[in-house]
C-alpha cells in the first residue's frame, strides 16, 4: 500500500504562496529570500526523498509549474523526478506535459485511495495546496514533511484550510537544514 507524503516549503505561519516570487504576490520570492545559504542542504534533502519516492501526485497548477522548471534540467533529482511516475489530479486538463504522467479525472478522493492501493511506497506531494486540503480533509495523508522558513509573512495562501474537524498530528522527525530551516515531520494519530 502507499503511503501519501505531503512535503512542502512554508513560513513560520504557514504561508506556501509564492515561494520564488513569479506569480506577483506582493510577499512572493520568500525562499530564496530567506533560505539562503542553507538551500544547498535543503537540496540535499529534497534529493534524499525524492530518490526514495515511487511517484509524485500534483494538481494541475502544480504540474504545470514543475514540469517547466525540471523537464530540462539534468542531475540525480531531476531525473528522478522525470522519469517516476507522476499523477496528476484535474477535472480540465487531459494530458500533463511533463513524461510518465497520468492524468486522473473523476472524484479525487476515491482517485487516491485507488492510486494508495495500487503503488507500493512513497507518493510525494509538492506543492498543490488545494489538493492538499482535500488530502487533509479525507484522512488520506500519511505524512507530513514541513521545511519551516524563518519567516512570518502575515498574508497568503495556507497549507491548512478549514476542516469538518480536529486532525491531531504527532511529530514523529525534526532536521536541521544548515543554520536556518527546519524540516518538521508528522504523522496522523
Amino acid at each position: 500500500m502507499g503511503k501519501i507524503v505531503i512535503t512542502a516549503n512554508v513560513s513560520l505561519d504557514g504561508v506556501v504562496q509564492d515561494p520564488d516570487g513569479e506569480e506577483g504576490f506582493r510577499l512572493g520570492g520568500w525562499f530564496g529570500r530567506y533560505g539562503g545559504k542553507d538551500l544547498e542542504e535543503w537540496t540535499r534533502a529534497e534529493t534524499e526523498e525524492a530518490l526514495r519516492a515511487e511517484a509524485l501526485l500534483l494538481g494541475r497548477r502544480s504540474d504545470e509549474w514543475f514540469a517547466t522548471r525540471w523537464r530540462s534540467r539534468g542531475g540525480e533529482w531531476a531525473d528522478k523526478l522525470n522519469s517516476m511516475p507522476k499523477y496528476v489530479v484535474s477535472s480540465t486538463l487531459d494530458d500533463s506535459g511533463w513524461s510518465n504522467s497520468t492524468v486522473l479525472t473523476g472524484d479525487p478522493v476515491s482517485q487516491v485511495s485507488k492510486l494508495k492501493q495500487e503503488i507500493g511506497g512513497e507518493i510525494i506531494v509538492y506543492a498543490s495546496y488545494r489538493l492538499v486540503h482535500t488530502l487533509i480533509e479525507h484522512d488520506l495523508v500519511d505524512e507530513l514533511r514541513l521545511v519551516i522558513f524563518p519567516v512570518v509573512l502575515g498574508a497568503g495562501e495556507r497549507l491548512f484550510g478549514e476542516t469538518s474537524d480536529a486532525k491531531p498530528l504527532r511529530l514523529v522527525g525534526t532536521r536541521t537544514l544548515g543554520d536556518g530551516l527546519v524540516l518538521l515531520t508528522y504523522q496522523p494519530v
